[in-house]
């Protein structure tokens, strides 16, 4: 049952976050962890003050089944209020979804947030259907067309996820998207030639990148201009590159494209990025110009890279002080509502 080991967030959960441990002072961040115990002495080694556990990828997003999926999505979210429930000064829980339908995904977020506590879901970039369940890629290699045929990708920017979209307006949380390992099908097709590019060094900015350009292409952020999505990993690259998205895009208006505004727009209105993983003093330089100190979120991306790592990096950022506390703190403390 590795898909559904508890993944560690720097957010909070509606139900706790009112009594955080908030000494003023330490960093609020977004990681990956596998035990309370075991975190506990790291987040005081590196001067963190809150996290909140979910689902590590690709979780709920890894099963093809619906009723599985479901059935699965409400235990791991038991599961996690359970785990926290003893420690809710330094913890919160995240959701896990089912996105096999918009409706039983919604009703899900609405129970997680109302009656658990939580903060908003993370879910782990497309949900696989269809009947393949993730065969491995030789199953796929006679031909192409059994990958077409057995294996479905839901993404949420279609018309049918209006309804989820309307539930996360209404309960005003944060939705964080974050990539997953490929299906095997897609893994076999695209990175059969480099495997080595699979995953965090390409796979998981390409494949992510693409479903975040299609909640704005496809209109989501203006149908719900309140929707608000977190993105590690420095935004997957999306703000390294926003003046190429803008000025190719203007070739889409003629073809239909919904989108409204630009995607550099929706950076000022409905999009946030975290540093976990990625400690590229230039670029977030670069990234703060782009798009504004008030979108980044300090993270770290344990237990891949230390947090003690993370705490000397981040302390040694050319910033003001209270451009510090923005990045470590304050931005969070805002999106999540703590101080509510």
């Amino acid at each position: 049952m590795h898909h559904f080991v508890y993944f560690l967030f720097a957010l909070a959960s509606s139900c706790f976050a009112r009594r955080w441990n908030d000494t003023g002072k330490g960093a609020i961040i977004f990681e990956e962890a596998w035990t309370i115990p075991e975190l506990i002495g790291q987040i005081r080694r590196a001067w963190t003050l809150y996290m909140v556990l979910s689902c590590a990828q690709p979780c709920i997003q890894g099963i093809s089944d619906p009723v599985v999926a479901a059935s699965m999505a409400v235990k791991v979210n038991n599961d996690l209020a359970a785990a926290i429930a003893n420690n809710t000064m330094r913890f919160g829980g995240f959701a896990a979804l089912s996105m096999h339908n918009a409706s039983t995904a919604a009703q899900e977020l609405k129970r997680a947030v109302q009656e658990l506590g939580f903060f908003g879901a993370l879910l782990n970039d497309y949900q696989q259907s269809g009947p393949d369940n993730g065969k491995s890629p030789y199953y796929i290699v006679c031909s192409v067309l059994d990958f077409f045929h057995t294996a479905t990708l839901l993404y949420y920017d279609q018309p049918e996820y209006d309804v989820f979209w309307e539930m996360v307006t209404e309960l005003d949380v944060p939705v964080y998207l974050h990539p997953r390992g490929g299906i095997a099908q897609l893994t076999a097709l695209q990175y059969q030639h480099a495997i080595w590019l699979n995953g965090a060094a390409q796979q998981f900015a390409s494949t992510l990148s693409n479903h975040v350009l299609g909640l704005c292409t496809n209109g989501i952020f203006d149908r719900f201009p309140l929707v608000k999505v977190i993105i590690g990993h420095l935004g997957e690259r999306i703000p390294s590159d926003l003046h190429r998205i803008d000025e190719q895009l203007l070739r889409q208006i003629s073809r239909g494209m919904p989108m409204r505004r630009n995607v550099t727009s929706y950076w000022g209105t409905n999009l946030f990025e975290t540093t976990s993983g990625n400690f590229a003093t230039p670029l977030l330089k670069f990234h703060i110009d782009q798009i504004g100190l008030d979108r980044i979120l300090y993270s770290i991306d344990y237990p891949y890279v230390n947090m003690t790592e993370g705490a000397n990096w981040v302390d040694t950022l050319p910033l003001k002080h209270e451009d510090l506390l923005q990045l470590k703190r304050g931005a969070a403390i805002k999106l999540l509502g703590l101080n509510k």
